[in-house]
């Protein structure tokens, strides 16, 4: 009798095995595919993450899904990051993407001409950084020599890209990524520059506000070839972008007393380059700064269309502000 009952509970234990192999293992919680985002922090133990993603619903029992982990031999392999699950996923899918540090990425486009303080907001409204922290970062001098550059900030070595980050990088991970894109971007125009004898600072300071004052793409190299005439002549500046930066708050008129305002940025005062980059600019822009137009312009007004009137003489230039800005 007693052989009788075994040979049934083992025949029922038999059947019922696969069904929970199956649920344990390969069953999702649902078919409705919710998603849940999941942080999971450095140094997590895997029994952490098992009861976080039961709790979420992501998995349907938190000690199956560490048996899986032990069976796998996966249970010290988790990487740690944000994690995008959907609650159709099965146990192995989700086990596997612990497994390969498959975290969620978000994708940002940093426009070009945006400066530090732009970057630094458009990054926290993306929730991956805390913009005061990334701007501190980003004008800390060890951590700029730390990555073979000088000068106060990293203003104009953030290159405008389009960048995938996750938010395990930090600001950190961030800027390391932003500025080895910028290094592969000026690896094209470090020969030009060499032969013109123009360091890195002050092609990208040119170039930066290059990028700041023309609009169209074709006009770059003649906006360059005016300020490389003026430098040459040793005229100053007298951009506007370059006395914005500088100005301690800007309502978006710039104003007469602004162009006199003492700032080493204030090219209307000051003579040569500003001192640094006032924005980070794209590849176009390093490019026009050392491959200027073959032109002799000392001069250029905007027409409040996006072009610009090029003049060789003061008088034409005062002719030509006159005409598209005084509209006489």
């Amino acid at each position: 009798m007693k052989k009788d009952h075994l040979l049934i509970l083992s025949l029922v234990l038999l059947t019922l095995l696969p069904t929970y192999v199956y649920m344990a293992f390969f069953a999702p919680p649902d078919r409705e595919g919710n998603r849940h985002l999941i942080f999971i922090p450095p140094g997590a133990s895997f029994r952490w993450v098992a009861f976080r993603l039961e709790e979420e619903g992501v998995i349907r029992d938190a000690d199956n899904f560490y048996l899986l982990a032990r069976l796998k031999g996966a249970v010290k392999e988790v990487k740690a990051g944000e994690y995008e699950f959907t609650t159709s996923m099965t146990p192995l899918e989700v086990l596997s993407m612990l497994v390969e540090g498959r975290t969620k990425e978000y994708t940002v486009t940093i426009p070009e001409g945006y400066n530090l303080k732009q970057i630094a907001s458009l990054l926290e409204a993306k929730n991956l950084v805390d913009r005061e922290e990334f701007l501190h970062l980003a004008r800390d001098r060890d951590f700029i020599r730390s990555l073979g550059l000088e000068g106060d900030s990293l203003e104009g070595y953030l290159f405008p890209d389009t960048y995938r980050f996750n938010r395990l990088m930090g600001p950190e991970g961030i800027i390391r990524k932003m500025v080895a894109t910028f290094r592969r971007a000026y690896s094209k125009v470090e020969g030009d520059a060499k032969k013109m004898g123009l360091t890195m600072r002050e092609v990208v300071t040119l170039a930066s506000i290059i990028e700041k004052e023309a609009i169209l793409e074709e006009e770059k190299p003649l906006i360059s070839a005016v300020f490389h005439n003026r430098l040459q002549r040793g005229l100053k500046l007298q951009s506007d972008p370059t006395v914005i930066y500088g100005l301690p708050s800007f309502d978006g008129d710039l104003r007469k007393d602004d162009l006199r305002y003492p700032s080493p940025y204030n090219t209307y005062v000051v003579k040569g380059l500003p001192p640094g980059p006032i924005s980070n600019p794209g590849l176009s822009s390093l490019i026009a700064a050392v491959r200027p137009a073959p032109v002799d312009y000392l001069y250029f007004v905007s027409k409040n269309d996006g072009s610009h009137y090029f003049s060789r003489t003061l008088k034409d230039h005062n002719k030509a502000v006159m005409i598209y800005q005084k509209g006489r």
